[in-house]
Order: C-alpha cells, then sequence, then structure tokens
C-alpha cells in the first residue's frame, strides 16, 4: 500500500498538485493519466521520494520497497548488465558486495567470520541464492540475449540498455513499482511479456504510459490528474474514456429520467464486463466494474482536439502504383525492389526499419529521389504528408499561428474562420498569436495535424504522427484517421493506433516487403510461429 495524504507542490508560476490524498493498494495497477505538462511523471517522483512535496507527505506499508524505473540510460555504462539489474534490490546488493569484500580479504579474521554469517542470514533471507538466475530471467524475458548479460552497459545498444532499466526496476518482487514509461523504445514482443508480467504481478503498480492498448491490458483503475487533483476511477483506459462520454452525454441530458440512466450504465457497465478475458487483472476489474453506481460515472474536463479530415473529391480507382523501388542511404540498401498498389479505402501500416519507413515515404512525396524503380499516383488523387520531422515548417518563424496557418487555408483565410480552426485545435485565446518557433512538440504536432486537415487531400501519409501527443490528442488523431474516407499509408508504434485504423500490413525487410490485408492482431498472430515483426 502507498498513500498520499495533502500533497501540494507548487512552481512561481503554476500549482502542479494542491491537496492530493490518494491510496494505491496492493494487487492493483493504476494508470497515472493527464494532460501533457500536468505532472504526471513529477508525481511518480514524490511518490518515490526522489521529490519532496511543500506540504503533505507519502507513506508506505512498513518494511515495503518501492522500485523505479530509471530514465538515466548513461548511469551504469561500467557496470555489467546482470549486475545492473541486480541493483535494483538495494540492499540484496549491498549484502552482496558486503559478502564478497570480506571473502576477497588477505587475512580472514574472527570479526569477519562472525559478520560474513550475518550477511549469509539476511542474503538467503532475501533471497540472494537466486538472484542470478531471476534477473537473468527477467533479461530473457524481455529480449536480451544471454551473451549481452556480461556485456558492459555502456557497450550495449540503446534498445538492450531500455530492457535491462526495466529489468532493473522488475527485480526482486518490489513491493511497489513505479514506471514512466515503460513500453518506450520495446519491441513488440517485449511489451507483450512486460503486460504479462504486471497482469501476474500480485503487488502495487503505478504506471505511466501514452500506449493505450498497454494501458487497457495491465490496469485494474485509471488515477486522473485535472485541476491540480488526482481522480481514481475504476476500469482500464477505455472504460475511463468512455464512462467520461457517457457521462457527459447524460449531463447534457438532463431532463432524461434517472431510470433510463441507470439503464443506459448498466449496458455499458456489461458491454465491458463482456469483454473481460480470464486474466487476473481482467477479472479484478469485472469484480469493480460491477459495482459502480450512477454517481461513481464523471463527465472528464479534459479538452480534445477537433481532428476530422474531409476529402475534397472521392478518390477514383486508380491511387498509387509502385514499382521496384530502391534506395540506398549512408552505405545501406534501406529498400530493395520495394512494389505495391494503394487502392482506394485502404489504410496501410508500414512495418520495419525507421529509416526505410521514412525514406519510402520521402519518395512518394517527391522528397528524396529512389535509386530505381518508379511510382504513379492517379489523376484523381492529392496527397497530405505529415512528416515525422516537422522542424522546416517552425523553425525561424516569426509570424503568428493565425498568419503561419493562412497559407494552407486555400477556401478561407479570415482571421475569423482560422481562430475558430485553431481553437478546435485547442489554440483559444491569445494562444493564437504565440510564434511558432516556441511551440511544444505536441503543439507543432496539432499544427501539422491543421494544415493536413484545411487541404482536403483524399491521400493521407504520416510518419509516426502521435510523437508528442497527449493521451487526448492521440484517441482525437486516432478517432479522425480511423473515420477517414480516403487512403491512407502511415507509421506509428501505437498498438491501438494501429489496431483500429490499418486494415493492411506492410513489413519492409531487407529482401523486399511482406503484404498483408488483415488487421495488426490478426498480423502479429500470423508471425508470431515464424519471426519478430518490428514497429
Amino acid at each position: 500500500m502507498l498513500q498520499a495524504t495533502n500533497v501540494s507542490l507548487r512552481f512561481p508560476d503554476r500549482k502542479l498538485f494542491e491537496d492530493v490524498s490518494i491510496k494505491f493498494n496492493k494487487g492493483n495497477c493504476y494508470g497515472l493519466i493527464g494532460a501533457n505538462g500536468a505532472g504526471k511523471s513529477t508525481f511518480l517522483k514524490i511518490l518515490s521520494g526522489e521529490i519532496e512535496p511543500q506540504e503533505g507527505h507519502v507513506s508506505a506499508g512498513k518494511d515495503e520497497r518501492i522500485a523505479v524505473l530509471k530514465q538515466d540510460h548513461f548511469a551504469y555504462d561500467e557496470e555489467e548488465a546482470l549486475q545492473v539489474v541486480m541493483m535494483g534490490h538495494q540492499r540484496l546488493y549491498e549484502v552482496m558486495k558486503e559478502k564478497d569484500a570480506i571473502y576477497s580479504k588477505g587475512e580472514f579474521t574472527e570479526e569477519d567470520g562472525m559478520r560474513a554469517a550475518e550477511l549469509e542470514g539476511e542474503f538467503a533471507e532475501l533471497n540472494g541464492w537466486e538472484a542470478d538466475g531471476d534477473a537473468a530471467t527477467l533479461l530473457r524475458g524481455l529480449g536480451v540475449a544471454d551473451e549481452l548479460h556480461s556485456k558492459r552497459m555502456g557497450d550495449l545498444p540503446e534498445t538492450e540498455k531500455v530492457k535491462v532499466l526495466l529489468a532493473q526496476a522488475l527485480f526482486g518482487d518490489p513491493d511497489i513499482l513505479l514506471l514512466d514509461e515503460p513500453t518506450n523504445g520495446l519491441d513488440i514482443q517485449a511489451i507483450r511479456w512486460l503486460e504479462e508480467f504486471l497482469i501476474n504481478f500480485e503487488n502495487t503498480v503505478i504506471v505511466v504510459s501514452h500506449d493505450r492498448s498497454f494501458l487497457n491490458n495491465v490496469c485494474t483503475h485509471i488515477a486522473d490528474l485535472d485541476f491540480e487533483k488526482i481522480t481514481l476511477y475504476v476500469g482500464n483506459y477505455d472504460f475511463w474514456y468512455e464512462s467520461s462520454q457517457l457521462a457527459l452525454k447524460m449531463q447534457q441530458e438532463s431532463n432524461k429520467k434517472k431510470e433510463e440512466k441507470i439503464k443506459d450504465l448498466k449496458e455499458f457497465v456489461a458491454r465491458f464486463s463482456a469483454n473481460a478475458s480470464k486474466s487476473r487483472q481482467a477479472t479484478s476489474r469485472k469484480k469493480l466494474l460491477d459495482k459502480i453506481e450512477l454517481d461513481d460515472i464523471k463527465p472528464s474536463s479534459r479538452k480534445y482536439p477537433y481532428v476530422a479530415f474531409q476529402p475534397g473529391r472521392e478518390i477514383g480507382n486508380d491511387v498509387l502504383d509502385v514499382k521496384n523501388l530502391s534506395k540506398t542511404i549512408d552505405g545501406r540498401k534501406v529498400l530493395n525492389n520495394v512494389s505495391f498498389r494503394l487502392d482506394k479505402d485502404d489504410k496501410i501500416v508500414l512495418l520495419g526499419d525507421e529509416m526505410a519507413k521514412t525514406a519510402l515515404l520521402e519518395i512518394l512525396m517527391g522528397n528524396m529521389e529512389p535509386d530505381e524503380g518508379t511510382f504513379k499516383w492517379g489523376v484523381t488523387t492529392s496527397q497530405s504528408y505529415f512528416p515525422k520531422d516537422n522542424s522546416e515548417f517552425f523553425e525561424g518563424n516569426e509570424k503568428n499561428l493565425i498568419e503561419w496557418l493562412r497559407p494552407y487555408s486555400t477556401e478561407d483565410e479570415s482571421e475569423t474562420f482560422l481562430r475558430g480552426f485553431l481553437g478546435r485545435m485547442l489554440f483559444s485565446g491569445e494562444e493564437v498569436f504565440k510564434k511558432p518557433s516556441v511551440l511544444s512538440g505536441g503543439e507543432k504536432v496539432r499544427c501539422m495535424l491543421s494544415r493536413m486537415m484545411l487541404s482536403n487531400s483524399n491521400v493521407l501519409l504520416l510518419d509516426d504522427p502521435t510523437n508528442h501527443l497527449d493521451l487526448e490528442s492521440i484517441q482525437s488523431l486516432n478517432n479522425g484517421l480511423a473515420s477517414f474516407k480516403g487512403s491512407i499509408i502511415f507509421t506509428s508504434h501505437d498498438h491501438q493506433f494501429i489496431q483500429t485504423i490499418a486494415n493492411r500490413i506492410i513489413e519492409i525487410k531487407d529482401e523486399g516487403i511482406t503484404d498483408k490485408e488483415m488487421t495488426y492482431e490478426e498480423y502479429l498472430d500470423d508471425v508470431k510461429k515464424i519471426g519478430t515483426p518490428s514497429l
């Protein structure tokens, strides 16, 4: 059990938390959500003791151990990976080092013998004899090969460092586990293994993540950080989102009888409960959902940007024909004889090497020349592109947002229209006079999406569009693309985003491509037997 009581934290320019009291109980997994900048990571640091609140306090159960996912990937560069994992249990690691130091002495005194005996007893109580094996099992589960376990952290690729630090947090069965964006940098197999680990973890988990699929699979509760308070809700992220929308609808329908609202609620809860799997987390959620009362469902104060793409003309049957495209970058062949057709209503997700996916999109938009091959867009098509690197659109630009957006608005360039459009994308009041160069990453993405919406294109190409977005913006973009009446080619690392948008999968490989008309989850099941797909 971990409890925050009357916690407050203020900065000179704003308040993050004001009189927050919340209890996190054993056996539950809590997803901590909130808009970008709301203070999710800061609250985790307060819970871990890294930051002291100005008021209030945090308390854990007697002798309970808190483990935290470390964010500094260079902190252990001189240490072996397996040793770094075992450092996750600080007391066990201290006992191991002191014990080793005593046994390595040239002269072994009676006092040394007594101390060694004490340490051996504590070592056994802490399951020290299983430590090496447990640490190795965690690394293997996350996909770190055995030959890397004895390597220095500084010699490991960044993708493997991420996994070692995650294994460190999980090591030694901590009583309370604090995870800030644990799926960042993980491949799909590692994410699935982590989900299974947390589903079966019997202690307390508090996690911050922008991966909605991950939150849906592991969370029994959502802790919503909003208006300097944290409100606790039963259920996973989808349940929180849908219930907040239901509550908003009920609030708007104020004349509706309470009996009708209760009926709506029961049907809503039943739908979510019916989807529960047999996993421990899902079963626990179902029991909690069955106890929900009408007053427990509250509308969220969250604001969602309005994301909707309207094609200016209907797309024809000939959309895109790609033949034998090849491209070498920095001496590496990233595209090798790539051929495919994009048809009407296709929504293709590209999987594979990051450089290869970006190169293909850049070539299709005419920003990069292929070494070999051709492509041809249909005469009825118009394309709009969301690049992974958008810096050229913002750096050194001293216009305000209204002036920045005006060239992309071909139908209505009036200030009234542009202010209204920006308002729907959550730039309200004086924010429309911001300079593009000072925008945050998420604000820049919302500007780029505004630009795309105004184009009225019937083909959209997007390279990792959810980067820098908060959950609300991701949800809005997800909904907008899923309902788009045109063709899409996109890349993403967001499981739910891909699953709910793509109807076709193209994985770029060294020898060419794999092309399947199916959902993402069907594709993952299909390749599970034969290899590792890459996002």
